[in-house]
């Protein structure tokens, strides 16, 4: 009976161990050997679509790490100019991707080594959202670190999705082995005496007192497009983007909204967002801005103003506009 029982018990096991090692074998001919998709699927006998999907899987499960050594030469001289133009400590930028689409995904995977290579043993870091926040997971890599922390720097969302700033942040604390300090409050509250009421008497202020021992904090920006991660979620009325946009906002930075200049603009939804302040993120020793796609130049320029940037992270074209704008006098 009970040898039985431990057989019956291990199938599942045993068929989960099956479905990883076929994931690896996909995984294996498509980035050692070189085949194409077609090719994989003629091989073993199954559509292309089971292919695709193994493949994205055996990324998402951390089977398959894609580091690329030296840099693209225009890029290269593209982050040197970044770095005067704006005064940056440092800069990446990605090659651009043959797909509009995969720009988010590009900047991510970029973003991911990155913080990768900062990590080090008693090191605090501020973790922002966003789809291309999430995409750095794909590339951030364990390591075997001594007293790490992860701080969510902006509070949850009702509904349970990927882009759910603290299920980002838990994800991002789990891969790196750290401890997670999580803002346990809703990213917007109904008035500015809630948000100070949670504040003074639910402990919050201990993790927003956190940001004073920050090594590094990683921010990205939205548009004040309906597409745009901030309006998605049905935070925000339509009714409330277009004043936002009336009042001269450009875009959001921890669902702070500010204008060209890099001032918060004058609105009663800036008074209401439960994230990390400002004006205290400004001290963070390294602040990585991580963003791109040209839609989001006018709302990195303000951004980068916003926050004291002094690490970008973005791609080609991006690069390139921002550098026009700066030598026009506009950023």
């Amino acid at each position: 009976m009970t040898d039985g029982a431990s057989s019956f018990n291990s199938q599942p096991e045993r068929s989960a161990g099956r479905v990883a090692r076929n994931r690896m074998r996909i995984a294996w001919m498509y980035y050692v050997e070189g085949l194409t998709q077609n090719e994989i699927a003629d091989r073993l006998g199954i559509g292309r679509v089971t292919v695709v999907r193994n493949i994205n899987e055996a990324l998402r499960h951390r089977e398959v790490k894609i580091w690329i050594d030296g840099a693209v030469a225009e890029c290269f001289e593209l982050e040197a100019r970044l770095k005067q133009a704006f005064k940056l400590v440092d800069a990446v930028v990605v090659p651009e991707p043959s797909e509009t689409a995969h720009i988010g995904k590009a900047i991510g995977v970029a973003a991911g080594m990155y913080v990768t290579d900062q990590l080090t043993d008693n090191f605090c870091l501020g973790v922002g959202w966003g789809a291309t926040l999430y995409e750095s997971l794909q590339t951030l890599a364990p390591k075997d670190l001594k007293n790490v922390e992860i701080v969510s720097m902006l509070g949850g969302i009702v509904q349970a999705r990927r882009f759910n700033p603290a299920e980002f942040a838990w994800q991002f604390a789990n891969t790196v082995g750290a401890d997670c300090y999580l803002l346990t409050a809703p990213a917007v509250v109904d008035s500015a005496a809630t948000k100070q009421a949670l504040i003074e008497r639910c402990g919050l202020d201990q993790v927003l007192d956190r940001v004073e021992k920050m090594d590094m904090a990683l921010l990205s920006v939205g548009t004040m497009s309906p597409q745009s991660t901030s309006f998605r979620f049905g935070f925000f009325s339509e009714e409330e983007r277009q004043s936002l946009i009336a009042a001269r906002a450009v875009g959001d930075l921890l669902y702070n909204f500010y204008d060209a200049s890099g001032a918060i603009v004058p609105h009663a939804i800036n008074e209401r967002v439960m994230s990390m302040p400002v004006e205290r993120l400004r001290r963070v020793p390294r602040r990585v801005m991580i963003s791109g796609g040209n839609d989001k130049v006018d709302a990195l320029i303000g951004g980068l103003r916003l926050s004291a940037a002094n690490v970008l992270i973005t791609n080609e074209r991006t690069a390139e506009e921002l550098l026009r704008r700066h030598e026009a006098g506009a950023a």
